[in-house]
This record gives C-alpha cells, sequence and structure tokens, in this order.
C-alpha cells in the first residue's frame, strides 16, 4: 500500500484565479483521493476489480452531477468546480472520474436535460446519492466515432416501446440500475430512453482482458425485444443533438480530468528524481532529467491555462462544442506525453505497482480514444476553423 505523498503543481499561480469554494472544494476531494482511492487502488488495478464501495462515497463528497441544481441531485455548483472535482479524482484513477463523469454527466445530466418532471424527481436524487447508479449507451459494434450510423431501435406497440440492439464500451454497466440509451425511433429519429435493471430481454455483459481502466467496470448492453414503458423516453429531445449534448458536458470533464493524471505522474517523477542516486547524485541533477521535468510542468500549466478559461466561457454560457473538443484533446495528448516521459524517469520502476504512472499511462490510452478520439478531436477543430465538414 503506497502512501499518497502528493500536494498538487501550480507553476503559474493559477489558485489566484480560484474562489475559496474553488479551493475547499478541492481539498475535500484530495483528501478522499488520499483516503479512500491511493491506499486501495493499485491493488484493484492488478485485480482488475472495480472498488464498487467508492460509489455511495462519491455521492457523500458530491461528485455526482456537481454542476446540477441542489433541487435535483446535483451540487449547484460552478463549472470550475465541476473540472476541479474531476482533475482531483482522476489524480487518483481514471476510471473512478470515469465513474463519476458518467453518472453526471452522461447520465443525470441527459435526465435533467432532457428529461421530464417525473423523470427528473424519481432518478435525479438518488443518482446523486449513489443510490442508484447508471450509465449511458451510445456506442455500437459497428458504429464508435460514428453515432449517426446508430443501429439499435424501438417500436411503438401501444401501451410501451419494444427496444431491440446493443452497445459497447459501456463503463458502469456491469452493476448499473439503469442506462439512458440512445436508439431510433421508426421514423429513425433518435431518441433517449431510460431502460432500468430486471426489464425483461436487457443483459450487461462484463467486458473482460481490459489492459486499460483497470480498475473501472466496463461492459456491454444487449437489448432483446426489451418492453420500455412509455414513461421512460426522454420527451424534450430528438436527434443526435441529443447525446452529443451529453458528450460535451462529458468532454469537458475529460479535460481535466486527464491533467490529474499527468499531475500525478509529473509528482511522482519530481520526487523521484532527488531520491534516485546514480553516478554520485541525484538524477534530477542531470540535464535529460531536467528536460523532461520542465517540459512536463510546461505542457501541464498551458493546459491549467486552457482549461480554466474554457471553465469561465462554460459558466457563462460560451463554451462551444468545439473549443470543448480542443481541450479534451490537447488535455489527453499532454498527459500521455508526461505519463512516458515520467515512466522513463522511473526505469524499470517505472512498470511496476509500487508506483502509480504505469497504471496511469495504460488508463489514458482509453481516455485519449473515449467521448472521441484525438483524430476525431482533430477534424472538429479543423471543421471550426475552415468551415469545411471531413466528415462528409
Amino acid at each position: 500500500m503506497r502512501s499518497d505523498l502528493y500536494n498538487g503543481h501550480d507553476y503559474y499561480n493559477i489558485d489566484d484565479l480560484l474562489t475559496t469554494e474553488h479551493k475547499l472544494i478541492r481539498e475535500t476531494v484530495r483528501n478522499f483521493v488520499k483516503k479512500s482511492v491511493s491506499p486501495i487502488i493499485e491493488d484493484y488495478a492488478q485485480r482488475a476489480e472495480f472498488p464498487k464501495h467508492l460509489v455511495k462515497e462519491l455521492g457523500e463528497i458530491g461528485a455526482f452531477g456537481p454542476s446540477l441544481p441542489a433541487a435535483y441531485g446535483g451540487g449547484g455548483l460552478d463549472e470550475i468546480s465541476y473540472g476541479i472535482i474531476m482533475q482531483e479524482l482522476e489524480r487518483g484513477d481514471a476510471g473512478i472520474r470515469s465513474t463519476a463523469s458518467v453518472q453526471g454527466s452522461l447520465v443525470m445530466y441527459p435526465i435533467y436535460k432532457y428529461g421530464s418532471e417525473e423523470q427528473r424527481k424519481k432518478y435525479l436524487p438518488k443518482l446523486g446519492t449513489g443510490e442508484l447508479f447508471g450509465c449511458f449507451g451510445l456506442t455500437e459494434p459497428n458504429h464508435g466515432s460514428n453515432p449517426a450510423g446508430m443501429e439499435t431501435n424501438f417500436k411503438d406497440k401501444g401501451d410501451h416501446y419494444l427496444l431491440n440492439g446493443a452497445k459497447m464500451w459501456i463503463s458502469n454497466s456491469p452493476l448499473a440500475d439503469l442506462a439512458v440509451v440512445w436508439a431510433r425511433n421508426e421514423a429513425g429519429k433518435i431518441q433517449g430512453l431510460i431502460v432500468e435493471r430486471g426489464m425483461e430481454g436487457f443483459s450487461t455483459p462484463t467486458t473482460h482482458g481490459k489492459w486499460s481502466l483497470r480498475a473501472s467496470c466496463t461492459g456491454e448492453l444487449v437489448f432483446n425485444n426489451v418492453k420500455v414503458p412509455k414513461e421512460n423516453l426522454l420527451p424534450n429531445v430528438s436527434g443526435i443533438k441529443g447525446p452529443l449534448g451529453c458528450l460535451s458536458t462529458a468532454r469537458y470533464g475529460i479535460a481535466w480530468g486527464a491533467i490529474g493524471s499527468a499531475l500525478d505522474c509529473y509528482d511522482t517523477a519530481l520526487r523521484y528524481s532527488k531520491e534516485r542516486i546514480q553516478f554520485g547524485k541525484p538524477i534530477g541533477q542531470f540535464q535529460l532529467q531536467q528536460k523532461k521535468l520542465a517540459e512536463m510542468i510546461t505542457e501541464i500549466t498551458k493546459a491549467q491555462l486552457m482549461v480554466w478559461r474554457l471553465g469561465t466561457l462554460k459558466n457563462e454560457g460560451k463554451a462551444t462544442p468545439a473549443q470543448i473538443s480542443m481541450a479534451k484533446r490537447n488535455s489527453c495528448d499532454m498527459a500521455l506525453e508526461v505519463a512516458r516521459n515520467a515512466r522513463q524517469m522511473l526505469g524499470g520502476m517505472g512498470i511496476t505497482g509500487e508506483f502509480p504512472v504505469m497504471r496511469h499511462l495504460m488508463n489514458l490510452e482509453t481516455v485519449v480514444t473515449y467521448e472521441g478520439t484525438h483524430d476525431i478531436h482533430l477534424l472538429i477543430t479543423g471543421m471550426d476553423v475552415t468551415g469545411l465538414d471531413a466528415f462528409k
């Protein structure tokens, strides 16, 4: 069980841009990670097991839907607070951040944004506390980067809908009590439905053999003539803009979260460089190691400034999906490079569970792919700056 000695890094005094509330929230989540995540996460990752007892604890610290109104199970906080929470959780482990991100951004958010008042009252308070656990069904076996090609569908059967199809790479699905599922109606329009565990024909097989996000539970959603009550249809959205709106919220959280992984890798490498003696002096005294550390903190600082600015835009309702894409791609790319350099600095120890670096590195290989791959986000930025659509 490793000691968590992390203190945080703020090379450009970005804390001066944060409120007292932001800092208190960060301290709360950081203490949670040090107490409840860091001591156990290496063991759970090695065993490829999800620490499901943390779901209730995440609810207790307000990690589920923190920027949603308190009346609907959220925390009533601003978007920078949400980002800080995601960053601190991923500093512990990307799988734990994914758990909170999916619950808040991909389950609670669409029910709040697109659901009926009855649906909000029925599900959101229990999702906010972790009493209910949810997942988000968009990606399909044949449709990842192109969600508009989805094949999952439902038909109107008078007093219910009949749902058929399958989703894959679904975080939280093996343990989820409910799923927000996107499917085509008989007119071909994409709509969202709330599918509850226990509905006949609904199953959630676990995905095994992952080398990444090993402490996160991942699975499929399979629908075989599932009867979904009509009151479970999300009534206030139709079309691909529904799920894409949820993805923008989740991508924003990831833009902050990936920085958490980078910070933990940098912190580990910096400390190691002062303690590891080779050729009669600490390796941090060698120019090549200082180069790595200097480049790490430079790139981390640039990403910190980007997400802070994005958060202020989001608070003002001005952040565009393309701006969120740029930040998600930048943070993930940066964090992967930081993790790889930190792994090299630790030498052979870098691949062991005694240090968190290799776990972060493996996790980031998923984070850079989900909620839009590196290349897809580049094309979103390209389309935004040129006005020309490379997807057509």
